[in-house]
């Protein structure tokens, strides 16, 4: 069926679902939603719509159209708004990893400029280190140098960090890395532009310290100390980056809608992205700070803990909450 015909039949059914929508939000839901059978029929025919939009190719407009109408849907069945510990693990459990599987879109773009700016800066400056000074300084470089000296007492650290500042390491993670997911999401704004500027210039300076390291012999401490935390704090900047493109095409690509209510379509799963990327870099600084600074663990066993995290995190995203929501 092409969409013409499509929106005409079902449209008066959205229509109807939304205005039980927007009634059922004016007023806290109660336990009697959940047994309205009626209410859960007509949400489970319109993941049946929104799955039979996305495999026949309908256009974009069409799709967030229904996503978002499903979204407000499962949000009033599954979630109480007066149950915070309820609705948090209802997020991480089923709501986070469908939202990016939902946008895997610019999840996809985000990875390709990141990951792909990270791996060919990487192998360039490896077989090139001078190149390595066109993005750090010196001093930056010569700091790279001794944090990550294989003789370090706290590796991924300057020499006058002692065990007991562990704590303030992890608040200064979390701000900076903080810092750096909101400046790749916030970018999008630009039209796009910024998002993309912030995924290219992170890339490659991570790939440039990377290639550096492992060229100057300092790979045997650098990637035992990346390999754990990075599970989450790489992922958490992608996903930024998917976010800020999200944004950015809102307002390079609007559709038949207004730029402005463009962008506050693309705003509520932008804002469910950021929460989850919250949380993952608060993972992040706590494995960077008390587990992969620390000299005493062998190389082995952070390769090991490493390649379980990412896993994990793999896992996670493509099979969490799937039970949850029809359609993906």
């Amino acid at each position: 069926m092409r969409q013409a015909p499509f929106e005409q039949r079902y449209q008066a059914e959205w229509d109807r679902f939304n205005e039980q929508l927007s009634m059922l939000e004016k007023r806290s839901p109660t336990t009697s939603l959940e047994n309205s059978k009626a209410f859960v029929a007509n949400y489970r025919r319109l993941c049946q719509h929104l799955a039979l939009a996305q495999a026949r190719g309908y256009s974009p407009q069409l799709i967030e159209q229904l996503h978002q109408l499903t979204l407000r849907g499962h949000q009033l069945i599954y979630r109480h708004p007066g149950n915070i510990k309820q609705r948090l693990l209802g997020f991480l459990l089923a709501d986070f990893p469908h939202l990016v599987r939902a946008e895997w879109q610019f999840v996809a773009a985000a990875s390709i400029l990141f990951y792909g700016s990270l791996l060919v800066m990487g192998l360039v400056v490896y077989y090139a280190p001078n190149l390595v000074y066109s993005l750090l300084d010196p001093a930056q470089v010569a700091n790279m140098e001794s944090m990550y000296r294989p003789d370090a007492a706290r590796i991924g650290a300057l020499p006058e960090r002692a065990s007991s500042q562990d704590w303030q390491m992890f608040g200064y993670y979390i701000r900076n890395n903080i810092g750096i997911a909101f400046q790749t999401f916030a970018g999008g704004l630009l039209y796009g532009l910024g998002t993309l500027f912030f995924l290219l210039f992170n890339g490659l300076n991570i790939g440039a310290v990377a290639g550096y390291l492992t060229q100057l012999g300092s790979g045997i401490t650098f990637w035992p100390f990346v390999v754990g935390h990075g599970a989450f704090e790489l992922t958490a900047i992608t996903l930024a980056g998917a976010a800020g493109l999200k944004l950015g095409w809102a307002l390079v690509a609007p559709g038949r809608l207004r730029r402005s209510d463009a962008l506050r379509h693309a705003a509520k799963p932008c804002a469910g992205l950021i929460a989850g990327v919250f949380i993952l870099l608060t993972l992040a600084a706590f494995v960077e700070a008390y587990w992969s600074s620390s000299a005493a663990l062998s190389s082995a066993i952070k390769y090991s803990v490493g390649a379980l995290l990412w896993l994990a995190v793999g896992s996670y995203f493509a099979l969490a909450g799937k039970s949850r929501h029809a359609p993906d």
